[in-house]
């Protein structure tokens, strides 16, 4: 089994301030998005933001990443490059993954919107579908969230999110995992998006363990390739894909969710806040 670090009451706390301060960010950023924007000008406003709030952008701390986010559209699914010369259209699926270092602790948070959702030009049968896509996402990630306590494994996360997705009609992308966060941007244990072998020889979960719980799926076959720029991966199928992700915390009093996504950016025990 993995070595998995457990943090401290004082820890929690620190990831939680900075976790939330995270997701006040995030929640303006996502608020901000209008078609015609471009995806290297939306990290641009995760910078100013991170720096404003005293923080340092936890992705420029990953060696030959230059960028304080990944910013993908449509069939990228993460590690998405921003760049100028991808500019956002109405009905674009926008994914934006950013993380902040905070107290030397790091939090990590994905969302995934459509883009001008709320235009009534961006309705109809595409429209419709591309909201049952996301809506299956923020489920997995919700009912997720709420089964990582103290006694349970890995594997119940894991099939939990597969469950949901594939019940959904979608697949699972089963080479990108969650993961252990906390001194290090990535830490152990993985916390895969399907079941691997028994949930009995996964990790056991256990008070104090900080986890990054990402749900990463196509609307095809969930198989993904690497671009030409070392960094982007994408959907083989070239279908769209979603990415949904929430820093929490194992306690005795059941999930802390550390990056929530509201307005009031409140952190709250087994509750989805999104």
């Amino acid at each position: 089994m993995p070595k998995v670090s457990i943090k401290s009451e004082k820890q929690i706390a620190a990831m939680a301030e900075g976790g939330k301060k995270l997701g006040q960010i995030l929640t303006e950023v996502l608020e901000k998005v209008v078609p015609g924007n471009n995806t290297l000008e939306i990290d641009s406003w995760i910078e100013d933001g991170i720096i404003n709030v005293g923080g340092e952008p936890s992705f420029k701390t990953v060696p030959r990443y230059h960028w304080s986010s990944c910013v993908g559209l449509n069939d990228e699914v993460v590690h998405s490059i921003p760049r100028k010369e991808k500019i956002l259209k109405a009905g674009d699926l926008l994914k934006v993954d950013l993380g902040m270092l905070w107290e030397a602790l790091h939090t990590d948070l994905s969302w995934t919107i459509m883009v001008g959702g709320d235009d009534p030009l961006v309705g109809g049968d595409v429209g419709g579908e591309k909201r049952k896509f996301l809506a299956a996402g923020e489920k997995a990630l919700e009912e997720a969230i709420k089964i990582a306590v103290p006694g349970n494994r890995v594997g119940h996360i894991s099939g939990k999110i597969q469950e949901i997705i594939e019940g959904a009609g979608y697949q699972p992308v089963k080479i990108l995992t969650g993961h252990g966060i906390g001194k290090k941007l990535h830490e152990d244990p993985l916390i895969p998006g399907v079941l691997r072998g028994r949930t009995e020889d996964t990790p056991e979960l256990v008070e104090g363990m900080t986890i990054a719980i990402e749900v990463i799926y196509g609307l095809g076959s969930g198989d993904v390739v690497l671009e030409n720029d070392g960094w982007t991966v994408s959907t083989k199928d070239g279908k769209i894909a979603g990415l949904f992700e929430k820093t929490i915390a194992v306690t005795s009093d059941g999930p802390l969710i550390l990056t929530p996504l509201s307005g009031d950016g409140e952190s709250r025990r087994g509750n989805f806040v999104c």
